[in-house]
């Protein structure tokens, strides 16, 4: 009797084993991932435009994401230089310049001194360009992306595109191994990509039926009007005022820009700075959702990815400068056209099925102007690369250009004109090019500098920490100048008094929306300071993949945790 119970026991205890080893088999083998992912990316939007035009905006759409998702507020660009390429790289590479590659918009190659755009390729054309004229892919990007990181843990049964008006918007975002990127080609309205995703690729059907929707030349034609009454316009300059440049035929920077009455390939050059240019973006993304191979994007059994850059906003921002009635009418109509969006994708995908962050590239400076005329130090420098020539030549006794280039506030000397002249000592070279930068530039022409950072010698410059990391995150041997320059605040190199640029280390540039929603993401913010290489480790965190292969970024801990905690 007492055999048979133990016999009974015995059996329950054997048949609780298999079913927990049943089940953990089922756990381990049903990843947890949401349908779709979507990155949103907004270019040139300072952080504080959440807060700026909070009033503007209605309830379901920057509002919706503040206060149903995670807000991350304290995101900060950790590298040098603060521009479009490095940081579309760098959210989803989770590296930096250093170590990706992508040493800014534009560099020169300091073994050829050959002058590359950040997407160049030879090897590649337009799909469909008899001419096989040289286009644009990832090649130069040196790392993994987080898009390709999931494509490699689901065997490339996830799906990836990038979306964007600009060809670096979406190509970097989308990775190497991408089914496609797609960017706008202001020539022709259409959007287009290359035959790197496929030698022999031709469009397919539902981006050519997009594309005979002839959207950019629709929505020019209804011109850019004001959404609101402009009395309502408080937080922005006057309409017209001297800190904003024109669009083409324009007298004035006044509303309403009367875009229709432009010859249509001017029209479509326009739309680029026009909200319209956010509109037609979404509605390209809607267009590839719905027509991408294999059915709708987050149809499937494994998750896809969607890479959004909305390009617009940092086109604008060139042109009118922040405190423009354009940037605060931009975002209003922004503001809608992301609530449109997030009910589309509630509809189509599911809201608890998923996972959208939004974060911007970079940020953008005050007009010098604008801030000087209201007692704020600042100011634009003209001309930097010729003078410092000039000044170079007299000094050594020579009609050589010593300095190839200043791009990116970084200086590139001419190296194979050094290596052929042994009379020019390079490191006397470097020390008069610091000498003028923080000497007599100053005095002469008025331009402060802060620092001059020899990157080949970092220790003999004394540098505040934040700063010191920024730059050694942004050199690259191959493709970043030898010497940083530091302007003062409120600084910043150009050719014209109006609009703004970026690229800077000060928290203007680099201070970056970063919110997250949807699938299993908590509501609440943080404070803590997380950087923009946290993005991509978060996202691997909460997808349970490798993280990009130079990612140096770590998972935002409250983010996550919470996220496990709640089950959301």
């Amino acid at each position: 009797m007492k055999s048979s119970r133990l016999l009974i026991i015995l059996l329950i205890v054997v048949s609780s084993l298999i079913t927990l080893s049943s089940c953990d088999h089922h756990r381990a083998s049903s990843v947890s991932r949401p349908k779709l992912v979507v990155g949103l990316v907004i270019d040139q939007m300072r952080w504080d435009y959440l807060y700026r035009y909070y009033e503007r905006y209605g309830n379901d759409g920057f509002k919706h994401l503040m206060n149903e998702g995670y807000n991350c507020q304290n995101t900060m660009v950790d590298y040098l230089p603060s521009f479009t390429g490095p940081g579309h790289s760098c959210i989803y590479t989770g590296s930096v310049p250093s170590i990706h590659g992508i040493a800014g918009n534009n560099w020169v190659d300091n073994h050829t001194e050959r002058g590359w755009y950040c997407v160049d390729d030879d090897n590649v054309w337009l799909a469909g360009d008899a001419t096989k004229a040289p286009s644009y892919s990832p090649r130069n990007l040196l790392v993994t992306t987080i898009t390709d990181e999931l494509r490699l843990a689901t065997n490339f049964r996830s799906r990836v595109y990038g979306i964007a008006i600009k060809d670096r918007g979406s190509i970097l975002p989308a990775g190497h191994t991408a089914n496609a990127a797609y960017w706008y080609n202001d020539k022709t309205g259409d959007f287009v990509t290359s035959t790197y995703y496929d030698s022999a690729y031709q469009n397919p059907a539902w981006l050519q039926a997009f594309n005979k929707r002839n959207l950019a030349d629709s929505l020019t034609k209804l011109n850019w009007r004001l959404s609101e009454d402009p009395n309502t316009y408080t937080q922005s300059t006057a309409d017209k005022t001297e800190y904003e440049d024109v669009f083409k035929a324009e007298a004035d920077p006044v509303f309403p820009h009367n875009i229709g009455m432009l010859g249509k390939t001017d029209r479509l050059g326009a739309i680029k700075t026009m909200p319209a240019g956010n509109t037609l973006t979404l509605e390209m993304a809607r267009a590839c959702i719905e027509g991408a191979q294999g059915g709708k994007l987050g149809s499937g059994t494994d998750a896809d990815f969607l890479a959004i850059s909305l390009s617009s906003t940092d086109y604008a921002g060139h042109q009118f400068a922040p405190n423009a009635v354009e940037l605060e009418d931009m975002y209003i109509k922004l503001d809608k056209e992301i609530a449109s969006f997030l009910h589309y994708l509630d509809n189509t995908v599911g809201r608890d099925n998923y996972l959208l962050f939004l974060t911007a590239d970079h940020g953008a400076a005050h007009n010098p102007k604008y801030l000087t005329d209201r007692k704020v130090p600042a100011g634009i420098s003209f001309n930097l690369s010729a003078d410092l020539n000039a000044y170079l030549r007299d000094a050594f006794k020579t009609d050589a250009k010593l300095v190839d280039t200043i791009l990116n506030y970084q200086v590139y000397l001419n190296d194979t004109l050094l290596a052929a002249n042994k009379s020019l000592n390079r490191e006397e070279i470097k020390s008069g090019i610091r000498n003028w930068l923080l000497n007599i530039m100053p005095q002469k022409y008025r331009v402060p500098v802060s620092y001059v950072i020899d990157m080949e010698n970092m220790d003999k410059t004394a540098l505040p920490d934040p700063i010191r990391k920024m730059a050694a995150n942004g050199y690259n041997s191959l493709r970043s100048g030898c010497m940083q320059i530091i302007f003062n605040p409120g600084w910043f190199e150009s050719d014209r008094f109006t609009g703004t640029t970026h690229g800077n280390w000060n928290p203007y540039d680099t201070h970056i929306p970063l919110l997250w929603y949807g699938w299993h993401i908590p509501k609440g913010e943080t404070h803590t300071i997380t950087n923009m290489t946290d993005i991509s480790a978060t996202l691997a965190a909460l997808l349970h993949i490798q993280m990009p292969n130079g990612c140096i970024g770590k998972p935002i801990t409250e983010l996550v945790d919470r996220k496990m905690e709640t089950g959301r």
